[in-house]
């Protein structure tokens, strides 16, 4: 009897250790409740899946803060709309040189459009092997609008997740939720780097039109999906200073002078770049400066 007991009680515990796994596999349904009181969510990836995890303060950012790519946004945001609506709309491929606001614009819309009923879902650009069972997990909140966000796409070649996004955007008999948007963001307009031999296969055909290399169709076809895409281009100096002024502003230093624009300058020239993100660190520097100064001369 004693054996039996114990091979019983053995028996119970692979069960619940099954169980464990299979439930883990499983994409996880989040309750109303929890859509209801959450604006942003990630996929965390587990042993054998994953499940959704509510964020509960995102990072808020003002799209009044970008500044240069006003027509950019524009299109962004009516796109936007149109989802939130319930009106056709776009997935989208926000592309250009880093630091330009790509990430950014896609905070500022849950600002902008959460109390609209916007939802975001960050979603790992390692992870996007499973896109399906994040489809999956939100079909349980079809009552709400999420934005699936995967910042800083591109892809090596036989990476894993290309099959599977082309798949979401286009091409699978299993229809994507009317209530879904897949927004990425990347510094690639064709998400995967071009080789100079894919190159060289493309040629002419007897009628004289140029005729791609196959292994560079594929690539060019999957950003081709995206219905919108959006290009986020580098700032010439004048816009570059505006930003800078306008951090300025914000931090409460009202004059912006010569000396101040000359440091925003050479502190472009150092890294590199004009751009927001250069701006913004810029301006944290100077501000952080003139405090400790500002407390060395008042002690």
């Amino acid at each position: 009897m004693g054996r039996i007991k114990r091979l019983l009680e053995s028996l119970e515990r692979v069960l619940s250790l099954s169980e464990s796994v299979l439930g883990e596999m499983a994409p996880r349904v989040l309750g109303p409740g929890e859509y209801a009181s959450h604006r942003a969510f990630r996929w965390q990836r587990g042993v054998s899946g994953g499940h959704l995890v509510a964020i509960p303060d995102p990072v808020a950012f003002d799209l009044d803060d970008l500044i240069g790519v006003e027509r950019s946004l524009e299109a962004l945001e009516r796109n936007t709309r149109q989802f939130l609506a319930g009106l056709p709309f776009n997935n989208v491929l926000l592309h250009g040189e880093r630091g330009t606001g790509k990430s950014s614009a896609v905070r500022g819309l849950l600002t902008r459009y959460g109390n609209g009923g916007l939802k975001v879902v960050e979603l790992d650009r390692s992870d996007l092997a499973q896109l399906p069972r994040v489809l999956a997990a939100l079909g349980g909140g079809a009552s709400h609008r999420f934005l699936i966000f995967c910042d800083d796409l591109s892809f090596s070649p036989g990476e894993i997740g290309y099959r599977e996004l082309k798949a979401a955007l286009e091409g699978s008999l299993e229809a994507r939720p009317d209530n879904v948007c897949l927004v990425a963001t990347s510094n690639r307009r064709h998400l995967v780097p071009e080789s100079m031999a894919e190159n060289r296969a493309a040629g002419l055909d007897d009628e004289g039109e140029l005729q791609l290399g196959e292994a560079l169709e594929e690539k060019l076809a999957l950003a081709d999906r995206f219905g919108l895409i959006i290009g986020f281009h580098s700032f010439n100096q004048s816009t570059y200073l505006a930003i800078v002024g306008h951090y300025l502003d914000r931090a409460g230093i009202e004059d912006f002078d010569s000396d101040l624009r000359e440091a925003a300058l050479k502190w472009a020239l150092a890294r590199g770049s004009r751009s927001g993100r250069t701006a913004r660190q810029f301006v944290d520097d100077a501000v952080g400066r003139l405090g400790l100064a500002t407390r060395a001369s008042e002690s």
